[in-house]
């Protein structure tokens, strides 16, 4: 079984261990977070838990989002997501930070920082060409393949947007769990920028070979 909780990343500090060496950590308020609610297998397909967290958008919402929160019976929340899954839960249950306990392993999701259109250099980490005796192919693409074809290949490394896109870093360490708060600490750096959401799950890796050492 899955497990998870929607955080929003406060940004990152130090934690002294134990052993007095020094681990930078990232820093997520997790929860509370409202189980809105259930996908089953013999309704949707699949089995999943749908979780509310943060407060609702000032504007308002629609009626059809108010009504998904007024059939669950909880305040609206600013966000809904899903974690895939996710069963032995109930509608209107809430779920904070002690979720997690520390040294477990988890993996994060979110939209990672823009860096707006950028050149080979930076988004692909090209070698820029040389610069002496008149080159001027310092920072240019180059040969971008065969001619024959007379068009551009799908999937060539070029420039263009770089970053803002979904990205999953697995296998972090929790180092600290602060249930009167609510706060995760993560060793390492976790995707988005300060007050991003964020999704925080069971390491997947580690339940397969949890699951390898049982057969």
């Amino acid at each position: 079984m899955t497990k998870g909780l929607i955080a929003r990343k406060l940004g990152m500090t130090q934690l002294f261990n134990a052993d007095g060496t020094l681990s930078a950590v990232t820093v997520l308020e997790a929860g509370p977070c409202r189980v809105v609610g259930l996908r089953t297998v013999e309704k949707h397909g699949y089995t999943a838990a749908q979780l509310g967290f943060g407060e609702p958008r000032k504007k308002g919402l629609s009626k059809p989002e108010a009504g998904v929160f007024t059939k669950a019976g909880v305040d609206p929340a600013r966000t809904v997501l899903e974690v895939r899954d996710y069963d032995g839960l109930e509608v209107g249950q809430e779920l904070n930070a002690d979720l997690f306990a520390e040294g477990e392993l988890v993996d994060v999701t979110a939209t990672s920082k823009g860096k707006g259109f950028q050149g080979l250099v930076k988004r692909h980490r090209f070698s820029r060409g040389p610069e002496s005796h008149g080159s001027m192919n310092v920072r240019r693409p180059g040969s971008i393949g065969a001619t024959d074809a007379a068009r551009v290949f799908r999937g060539v490394r070029m420039a263009g947007q770089m970053g803002n896109a979904k990205t999953t870093v697995q296998g972090l360490k929790v180092l600290r769990v602060d249930t009167e708060r609510n706060l995760l600490l993560i060793g390492g750096a976790v995707p988005g920028a300060k007050g991003a959401v964020v999704m925080v799950r069971g390491s997947g890796k580690a339940a397969r070979q949890a699951a390898r050492k049982k057969k």
